[in-house]
């Protein structure tokens, strides 16, 4: 039956009008996952030296064993965005006559052949037994890489269940949030040092089977965990009434009054929340505001020319939703843009609905940011001036940029690897991100002080905002003269 399942996953993939789409695609992503994976084996095999050079005069098995900890969190981290969920195909399974359990097994089996399930295989296998066999011998080397493995795979059962359960919850958001902050930011603050404090259970690993023997344990653990939580799940009608219940009221009041805008930016809220790929931008945009944490703590970036970065931080912090969301501007609306353009001043509506949104939750982000203010008060006005230039200028050019020649996407697919709706354009985006503050900045930083340059970054912000009607006008006239075009181009074939 196993073998059954698999044929059947075959033909599938076969008989897609978009087969010839999807090999090129793998072929690409084979591709990439190859090359990174043959650095991470250079990275495995010279481990030693790099561990030798970053703490010279130390052992470099006790330093590895320190950063161990460090290495499973960034392994959650990565799952958590890259790891795929097989139960989107039980819609297609389900109605078959086959065992719900052989199902499952299938899914989970096949879930488990990934490039992330051999990351900690390729990265530590070389220094296993060019290291730690010289000191604990073979059996020592063959214990301790057994236990890192069995570690990645209990993480890899444990992320299945994990975001089948919590991943579009806000307790899912914020255990990951906690997760990070004990993990790296209790050593990063210097609250307490994790790394030491787990490095003993990796040093037993090299004179014991005992750490390697709970890992498997756990790993089994995992899998009946996710195994557990897929079949009491697999019914199509507690998906569709799971998916119903989590997504009622989500409207947000606060856009009513902006009429009809307000209402389609009410909408495209609904929009975000419901669908994976724009949901995650949203998540990635509450995670990268702790960007600013690598940087303003930083003594590095303290004084002199350095400094000046903290405006691209700022920028980044105030604007990042702005510049990920909105990079694909009319791409979230290309399944039903030819509704809008059926409707009076539908198109109209719908930009000054993006903009209403993109700038309310900028202005989400500047409050969330505010903290900051705990390193000095000069970085709460640059998040002031940075979000008043976000607000008067930047918004206008990423979304100048984004209406050349945008391409449909489907909302459904994860936005991880996914580069439906991505083009030319977005790529070029990081240039105004990156160009236009420091032109205003630069040369009142450069003549008078640091703070000059915030208010002309201001100022000139402000004057956007003034002016925002004409401004954004433009982008208005620019989507109604190509409406016609914008349509066609999303009736293509994803």
């Amino acid at each position: 039956m196993l073998f059954e399942l698999i044929r059947l996953e075959f033909l599938k993939s076969f008989r897609s009008t978009s087969f010839a789409k999807s090999v090129m695609v793998a072929i690409f992503l084979g591709f990439l996952a190859i090359m990174l994976l043959g650095y991470l084996l250079m990275a495995g095999i010279f481990l030693s030296r790099i561990l030798g050079e970053l703490a010279e005069g130390q052992d470099p098995i006790e330093v590895l064993n320190s950063g161990l900890i460090f290495f499973f969190l960034v392994e959650f981290m990565y799952r958590y965005f890259l790891q795929k969920l097989p139960v989107i195909e039980l819609e297609s399974l389900l109605h078959l006559p086959i065992s719900k359990r052989k199902i499952m097994h299938m899914l989970l089996g096949r879930s488990f052949f990934s490039p992330l399930s051999i990351i900690a295989l390729i990265l530590f296998t070389p220094f296993a037994f060019t290291e730690i066999s010289i000191q604990y011998g073979v059996a020592g080397a063959v214990s301790w890489l057994g236990t890192l493995l069995f570690i990645s795979w209990t993480l890899h059962w444990f992320m299945l269940w994990f975001k089948q359960r919590f991943e579009d919850s806000l307790i899912g958001v914020v255990i990951v949030f906690v997760i990070l902050l004990l993990g790296g930011g209790s050593t990063y603050m210097g609250w307490f040092n994790l790394g030491e404090l787990v490095a003993p259970f990796f040093t037993l690993a090299m004179s014991s089977f005992v750490p390697m023997a709970i890992m498997l344990v756990l790993c089994f653990v995992g899998y009946y965990m996710a195994f557990s939580y897929y079949l009491n799940n697999a019914y199509l009608e507690d998906l569709a009434k799971e998916e119903e219940a989590r997504f009622v009221n989500q409207s947000v009041g606060f856009f009513a009054r902006f009429g009809m805008a307000g209402e389609l930016a009410n909408l495209e809220w609904k929009l975000i929340i419901r669908h994976k790929k724009s949901r995650t931008f949203l998540m990635l945009s509450a995670f990268f505001l702790l960007y600013g944490t690598i940087f303003y703590d930083n003594p590095a970036y303290q004084d002199g020319p350095m400094r000046n970065i903290f405006i691209f931080v700022g920028i980044f912090i105030t604007g990042i939703f702005m510049i990920q969301y909105g990079q694909l501007f009319l791409s979230w609306n290309s399944g039903y843009f030819d509704f809008f353009l059926s409707r009076r001043d539908g198109v109209k509506n719908l930009v000054r609905g993006k903009y209403l949104l993109l700038l309310s939750i900028s202005l989400l982000c500047f409050l969330l940011s505010i903290p900051y203010v705990y390193f000095g008060w000069s970085f709460l006005l640059i998040h002031l001036a940075t979000f008043l230039f976000n607000a008067g200028v930047m918004i206008h050019l990423i979304i100048y940029l984004a209406l050349w020649k945008p391409k449909p996407m489907d909302l459904n697919k994860g936005a991880m690897f996914n580069y439906e709706g991505v083009g030319a354009a977005q790529f070029l985006m990081i240039i105004p991100m990156m160009v236009a503050p420091y032109v205003i900045y630069l040369p009142f930083a450069m003549f008078f002080n640091f703070y000059a340059g915030l208010a002309a970054l201001g100022t000139v912000g402000i004057v956007g905002i003034i002016f925002f009607n004409k401004l954004s006008s433009i982008n208005i006239n620019r989507v109604l003269k190509n409406r016609y075009e914008i349509s066609s181009s999303f009736r293509q074939e994803l």
